[in-house]
């Protein structure tokens, strides 16, 4: 058995009992052992000379400052000794493998590697595609090609319009004419404009064909050039592409029983191809290693270590939960009859909280909703508003819901009875008429008393249902926000959405470009507790058929 990552602890861990199930890795609080293991490794980050890169926590390195996830497994070897093994995501700056950490499933640069070859191969491709892109005579032939185009474009045009001209003349010219002109002499006029408009039709054909042979006569010199970029831009999509799928099937994956599967099989579907990075992140490294030197699994925890990503949210020391679009896949194969905790995000945590009705007439219903209270429906768990206010109200017609909140944020929702005021309000979330207000508790100090925060989101594809800021592709999200108290440590704040998408105050206080302070219990962007420090406080609307304001309040239990 190779035992070279396998790492004793430094600290004592007599005592502590071994648990009967392995970590559950989409979801969990992290094991006293597992927590152990990650202080040691990162008092060994905070003082290493192993490797370098920079995490963006040194203020006197000038690298491209990039964090890195970081995991450990603790295990138990074959002579009964508890220890841990250490990995990380993706690769260090340095390119190096420090001893610490347990190896790639597949390290694709080693010497004289396929992929380095390829790589070599495909950069000469690029070189070749540089060359002749830069060329001077293609580029001069690109612009005497478009500026040409151009010059036809406008006089074709231009001959078209005196046409257009000409023709209405003659039909004027006919219209006076037969007023004036008897039978014979209207004939012949006739036929002299037919002919005037046969000349101006066969003078128009000669220009196209006289610019066309023009255009090709450059085009044939362009061609030689683009033939060859196009014949290189292929050659090298079918070298990425061959490059791409021998390297999805050496990435070879174990569970206990000792199954391989690679990429390709993992990921079976052929119209879907693996996420960029698959097999790179810490947890199927750790798994693969200690699965090949007959390790067993006890318990695993990753966390982040350095600056945060500009699109993610990811704080410096929390702990993260295995990815779903990289991970979930890998990690469903490799944990193949491994047995593990249950998983929480299937349990309904609100099914003995109680659904409060604080308004109600003949169109609408106002409910005071509790943390962990879906507001539809989900996929594994149907109690819901919906569900229980459609149960309550059997004869209600139309969405009933007019809009909803996250799950874990409690606070006030409005429903309706009928189509109609379903319709009318949510023209007034449509028009942003509706006035909302949320207080929340956030984790830490702000230093400025209010503002407004302006991040564009955007689901997470590889990490549903997370969001990520994203300026490019994001849909625009504004939130104006105050403080109210300040109190041990924490900030007690008002906010105010101007939009209204998935997790925008949650993203908006902990995004780096944001308040970069998380909301306390924010399971998704900053640290578990008791529960998410979000309520939605106060709202006011125009009643749907009354025209009659309204307002209500239900203050915050926390």
């Amino acid at each position: 058995m190779d035992s070279t990552y396998f790492q004793n602890f430094t600290t004592s861990i007599a005592g502590i009992k071994t648990p009967k199930k392995f970590t559950f890795p989409f979801y969990y609080e992290p094991h006293l052992l597992a927590k152990i293991a990650v202080k040691e490794l990162q008092d060994y980050l905070e003082s290493q000379t192993d490797f370098t890169h920079n995490f963006g926590l040194d203020a006197s390195q000038t690298d491209l400052p990039i964090g890195k996830m970081f995991g450990v497994l603790v295990v138990q070897n074959q002579q009964n000794e508890i220890g841990y093994l250490a990995a990380f995501s993706g690769k260090l700056a340095d390119k190096s493998l420090p001893k610490k950490f347990v190896p790639p499933v597949f390290n694709m640069r080693t010497k004289g590697s396929f992929y380095i070859k390829g790589e070599i191969e495909i950069d000469e491709i690029n070189n070749q595609l540089t060359i002749l892109e830069s060329n001077k005579a293609y580029l001069a032939l690109k612009k005497t090609q478009t500026k040409l185009k151009k010059t036809i474009a406008e006089s074709l045009e231009n001959q078209r319009k005196k046409m257009k001209l000409s023709k209405s003349s003659r039909k004027l010219h006919k219209k006076n004419a037969i007023l004036i002109l008897d039978d014979l002499e209207f004939k012949a006029l006739t036929k002299k404009l037919m002919q005037e408009s046969y000349n101006d039709q066969f003078l128009y054909k000669e220009l196209q064909e006289y610019y066309d042979l023009k255009l090709e006569k450059n085009s044939k010199k362009l061609i030689i050039f683009e033939d060859k970029i196009t014949a290189l831009r292929k050659e090298r999509k079918e070298k990425s592409n061959y490059l791409q799928q021998t390297l999805f099937s050496k990435y070879s994956f174990l569970n206990q029983q000792k199954e391989h599967k690679n990429l390709l099989d993992i990921f079976a579907n052929p119209a879907i191809k693996p996420p960029a990075g698959s097999g790179e992140c810490s947890a199927p490294k750790l798994l693969n290693y200690a699965f090949a030197s007959d390790l067993k699994p006890i318990v695993m925890a990753e966390f982040w270590w350095g600056i945060s990503p500009n699109l993610a949210i990811r704080k410096h020391k929390n702990y993260y939960p295995a990815c779903q679009g990289r991970c979930k896949p890998i990690l469903s194969h490799m944990l193949n009859g491994v047995v593990m905790d249950d998983n929480l995000l299937l349990e309904n945590l609100a099914d003995k909280q109680e659904l409060k009705i604080i308004y109600e007439d003949d169109v609408l219903i106002v409910v005071h909703k509790p943390t962990e209270l879906l507001s539809v429906p989900g996929k594994e768990i149907n109690d819901s508003v919906y569900s229980r206010i459609k149960e309550k109200y059997p004869a209600a017609k139309g969405p009933l819901i007019v809009h909803r909140l996250d799950m874990s944020t409690s606070g006030i929702l409005l429903l309706t009875k009928t189509k109609e005021a379903n319709k009318i309000l949510q023209g007034q979330f449509i028009n942003r008429t509706i006035k909302k207000r949320y207080v929340a508790l956030l984790d830490g100090n702000l230093s400025e008393n209010k503002g407004t925060i302006k991040l564009p989101l955007r689901v997470d594809l590889e990490d549903r249902p997370k969001q990520l800021v994203d300026f490019e592709y994001g849909k625009n999200a504004k939130t104006n926000w105050e403080v109210i108290q300040r109190e041990n440590g924490k900030t007690r704040v008002y906010f105010y959405p101007i939009t209204g998408r998935t997790h925008q105050l949650r993203v908006h206080a902990a995004h780096k470009d944001g308040l970069n302070t998380p909301i306390i219990g924010d399971d998704l962007y900053g640290k578990k507790t008791n529960r998410l420090h979000l309520h939605a406080e106060f709202i006011e609307f125009m009643h749907p058929f009354t025209n009659k304001k309204m307002s209500f309040t239900v203050a915050a239990d926390f």
